[in-house]
């Protein structure tokens, strides 16, 4: 399996993003998804595709008992060992359909911008209600299905590069989408919003909010934020497994 995030031209350029250079206050969902975030004090934490380990520093910060992170890159990992070190927190490098999911184990899980990169949403779905706790959270940010749809994932321009619009194609025509993103091609899955909230609800969650990112008002102060109200990137979803 090609895993780009190994890829040394494109951790290069993934280690430039603000995302990666300033943590959570760099990333644009940030504003929103922190609001999401569960009590977590002296509970037990899961991220699955954890990256550079930012919401599982996060995590400890708010008082979190244990934290594990997995994420499929090794590069990935040793960034997170680096950057997001506490003797709360275990970083593992594992596939988020690999991990082994123990029954009612975990207080949270949590996902950031990883579940965009799995075919089968719904068999993660029912591992991840399996493996949490009654009354326990699942809170995740995928790309938008608006953003993932088209093929190309990216604004149709004029001949000065100008955006014109973003263009919704093949939106129901789920599955594999080539893309173009930092300099290589990555290979991610578009899942329709059916498939995305319509699947938690068939395996038994409880949905307690569904909020479609945008930039912070400190964010719109940046020129290029602008384009970024005129098309969703990203769905943040937050669940709950029954008591």
């Amino acid at each position: 399996m090609k895993i780009e995030y190994d890829d040394e031209k494109f951790f290069g350029q993934y280690a430039q993003m603000s995302r990666s250079r300033e943590g959570l206050s760099g990333a644009g969902e940030w504003h929103q998804l922190k609001k999401l975030f569960p009590d977590v004090c002296g509970k037990k934490v899961l991220d699955l595709g954890c990256g550079y380990g930012w919401h599982c520093g996060y995590a400890v910060e708010q008082g979190a008992d244990q934290v594990l992170g997995i994420d499929i890159s090794e590069r990935m990992i040793r960034e997170a060992e680096k950057r997001n070190a506490d003797a709360g927190i275990i970083y593992r490098v594992c596939g988020i359909e690999e991990y082994d999911y123990p029954q009612d184990t975990w207080d949270c899980v949590i996902s950031n911008l990883a579940l965009h990169y799995i075919l089968d949403l719904e068999k993660i779905y029912r591992k991840v209600y399996r493996t949490l706790k009654p009354g326990g959270t699942f809170l995740f940010n995928i790309e938008h299905p608006v953003f993932t749809a088209a093929p190309g994932q990216d604004w149709v321009r004029d001949e000065s590069g100008t955006p014109l619009y973003w263009p919704v194609d093949d939106y129901f025509h789920a599955g594999e989408r080539k893309t173009h993103f930092l300099g290589c091609e990555v290979t991610k899955q578009h899942h329709t919003l059916t498939q995305i909230l319509g699947g938690m609800l068939m395996c038994g969650f409880v949905l307690e909010a569904v909020e479609e990112a945008h930039p912070s008002e400190e964010m719109m102060r940046l020129p290029e934020m602008k384009d970024e109200m005129r098309r969703p990137m990203m769905l943040l979803v937050k669940a709950r497994k029954p008591e």
